[in-house]
């Protein structure tokens, strides 16, 4: 098995990274900004702080939370942090929020629907743009998740952006992922659709204060809607609960199910199992995220993209065949020959 690689820390990241493993705010803040920023020397950086880190990573249970804007995601997150404190934990909270497709802004206001749990010492709040990334996270979430336990928390909550049935990237990256609903939100034909609910570890009904009734019947249909679709695990039958986040009910339920499927998990081996190959698929996307980068900084790539996009808009070549020529920039060899183009039969 390959030694780990490993690199030398200039006096400033080790003073970064003593103050994070010293559980201190204000580097552990810091790191993170490090990470989540797009320069190549501070990305350089950041992989040196996180090498550092990881052996003191891996401790934390990871809980993913999503649902629709309005389902009281915030609200329920709030709750559930400071019942955990309560019980002795520490808590840390990634909000991912939307970026502006237009500005590309986000407004980061995470922290003030979270008012009682941002200024308790035994939590910490980090809000983050969604950056236009796909799934509902930002880009640099695993990586801050993995500060935040060489920190000393115990319990990461990943609150997701909030846009839809396709936000299911915070899955697999997580321990236990739940899936909060509404009451009235849909019919039994929407219960049943694929998607985000087929990979829920866990269904939540919020504000079930309501009306008590609404919430008896989206939990029915959901439970049958469930017996339709495939489990994601063999160990574990997706319990659906309802509560109410604003009166503090039902957050001890809650948690003792997210409790419940770490102990039968864990005693089949799959809790660890599904790390492992979460840490496997989030190499490939590095791996993907670095190709896009070395073919858009590529010299030939950049001389030729303009005339190329220009002639795909007016329809003077093929996209495919725009593509093609591109990325065999990324393939030729030294006398500069295109790699062959494959035959219709070979597709």
């Amino acid at each position: 098995m390959p030694a780990p690689i490993s690199t030398p820390l200039d006096p400033a990241d080790q003073s970064l990274v003593a103050g994070v493993l010293a559980r201190q705010l204000r580097p552990l803040a810091k790191a993170i900004t490090l990470i989540e920023s797009q320069r190549e020397d501070h990305q350089a950086r950041a992989q040196k702080v996180l090498e550092a880190l990881l052996p003191h990573t891996g401790g934390a249970m990871r809980v993913g939370i999503s649902g629709v804007p309005g389902v009281g995601k915030s609200t329920f997150i709030e709750a559930l942090g400071l019942y955990l404190i309560e019980q002795g934990l520490r808590v840390a909270v990634l909000a991912v929020d939307p970026s502006s497709s237009v500005t590309g802004g986000s407004i980061l206001g995470d922290k003030t629907r979270m008012e009682l749990l941002s200024q308790n010492p035994a939590a910490f709040i980090r809000p983050s743009p969604s950056a236009c990334s796909l799934g509902g996270v930002a880009e640099k979430t695993r990586e801050t998740m993995l500060v935040c336990e060489a920190s000393g928390f115990e319990v990461i909550i990943v609150e997701t952006v909030g846009v839809g049935q396709s936000e299911t990237a915070v899955a697999g990256m997580t321990d236990i992922f739940c899936l909060l609903q509404l009451p009235n939100a849909g019919d039994d034909l929407q219960a049943i659709k694929k998607g985000i609910m087929e990979i829920a570890d866990l269904i939540v009904i919020n504000k079930a204060d309501i009306d008590a009734g609404a919430a008896m019947r989206a939990k029915a249909q959901i439970k049958t809607a469930l017996h339709m679709l495939r489990p994601a695990s063999p160990n574990w039958t997706v319990p659906v609960l309802t509560l109410s986040a604003l009166q503090k009910q039902g957050i001890a339920d809650f948690w003792k199910a997210v409790c419940d499927y770490r102990e039968a998990l864990g005693a089949s081996g799959e809790f660890a199992a599904k790390r492992r190959h979460q840490a496997l698929a989030w190499m490939w996307e590095m791996i993907d995220s670095g190709l896009r980068s070395r073919f858009r900084s590529h010299p030939r790539v950049r001389e030729e993209l303009p005339a190329l996009a220009r002639a795909v808009e007016e329809g003077d070549t093929t996209p495919a065949a725009a593509a093609f020529r591109l990325l065999g920039h990324l393939q030729s060899n030294e006398q500069g020959r295109l790699p062959r183009q494959p035959a219709e039969t070979e597709i």
